[in-house]
């Protein structure tokens, strides 16, 4: 039986720096209906293309089974929710 750890990552924005967060779905490669990958980039596309990158290395999709994992993605900006007070 194959066990997952969940993983925590803990990210501080910088000051005056755009936060953008990729979210991808990973049912279809895991089988956990609640498990997604997570990017973050300082630009929508840098988030996206971090993601793009995780799913190639970590998870060892091709760019077919990419291509289908980020038409389901969303991209959120986060630097109002995080921006440093």
């Amino acid at each position: 039986m194959l066990l997952k750890k969940k993983q925590l990552m803990i990210l501080e924005p910088r000051r005056n720096e755009p936060l953008y967060s990729c979210i991808v779905p990973v049912e279809s490669i895991t089988g956990n209906q609640e498990e997604e990958l997570i990017s973050f980039g300082n630009s929508a596309s840098a988030a996206r293309n971090q993601a793009e990158q995780m799913l190639a290395d970590n998870y060892r999709c091709n760019i077919d089974g990419i291509k289908k994992l980020m038409e389901l993605a969303r991209i959120e900006y986060l630097s109002p929710w995080c921006s440093q007070r």
